[in-house]
């Protein structure tokens, strides 16, 4: 294996912003809000001078996200005029988390340097994790959009999304290798504490590898492992599992593994997100 992995270590300097703060009209029995907590909570009247003071602070650039609003988006609409200004007074990359975008976010979205979209390939798993009326359509009409405006769209698919069962991924994967995608990530459930699936049996690491092996066959575009994926030994295994089936990219993994990983393959550190 010649080709050279890029390890991405985002918590270093690239954060991630919540724009809504802890809210969410959502309660995706997945995540439960719980991911928002994690984030920093920024207020429209700081967020251009704190992106100043990480550009002055030689940070790269940061996750711009949050919950959806009533309308299943990410409101970063709202922060057009904002998000235009970052990009103007800094040299950040800026990652944005979106939601049900349509065409009338075209005008901020080109702002952006890369748009990360959870994608779901199946109507049911949708309706059974996220609550929403919407569909495998819906989904791809996003991406028919962002494609069209040529915006940098990494979709991101979450193995075993379905209450820890593994199937639909694969539809998914065909699906998504039909549009113009310079990077797809694959994350892995990771059955968290106060949500709905917190009792699910996490996805075993051989049927996970199954789908990012999958995925390298039928991707010819650079293939990612995200940051969301379970701790521990778990991590171990299934990290140095993608590596030998030739993912490109490889989010947060053990100290162990970036060592290994150095024995077989040429491997650069980079600190921001995986999309980037």
């Amino acid at each position: 294996m010649t080709k050279k992995l890029k390890i991405y270590i985002p918590g270093i300097k690239f954060p991630s912003i919540s724009l809504t703060g802890s809210y969410c009209s959502l309660n995706c029995a997945h995540c439960g809000r719980h991911y928002l907590e994690g984030m920093l909570k920024l207020t429209r009247s700081s967020l251009i001078e704190y992106c100043k003071s990480l550009e002055k602070e030689g940070y790269s650039g940061c996750l711009l996200s949050g919950g959806l609003d009533s309308r299943l988006k990410v409101p970063l609409d709202r922060f057009a005029g904002e998000i235009k200004a970052i990009k103007e007074n800094t040299r950040l990359k800026l990652n944005a988390h979106v939601g049900f975008i349509d065409e009338s976010d075209i005008e901020w979205v080109k702002y952006v340097d890369a748009v990360s979209l959870d994608f779901v390939g199946d109507d049911e798993v949708i309706r059974r994790v996220y609550k929403i009326n919407r569909t495998v359509d819906d989904y791809l009409k996003i991406l028919n959009i962002l494609s069209e405006a040529g915006v940098k769209i990494a979709p991101h698919i979450t193995i075993g999304l379905d209450f820890g069962k593994i199937w639909w991924e694969y539809r998914a994967i065909d699906m998504l290798v039909e549009y113009p995608i310079d990077v797809l990530v694959l994350d892995v459930l990771i059955p968290t504490k106060g949500t709905e699936m917190e009792n699910v049996e996490r996805p075993g690491v051989e049927e996970s590898l199954e789908v990012v092996r999958y995925a390298r066959e039928k991707f010819n575009g650079e293939l990612s492992i995200g940051c969301m994926r379970p701790l521990g030994k778990w991590r171990l295994e299934f990290d140095r599992g993608a590596v030998m089936a030739g993912i490109d990219r490889l989010t947060n993994p053990p100290r162990k593994i970036i060592e290994w990983a150095k024995t077989v393959r040429d491997v650069e550190i980079i600190y921001e997100c995986c999309v980037m």
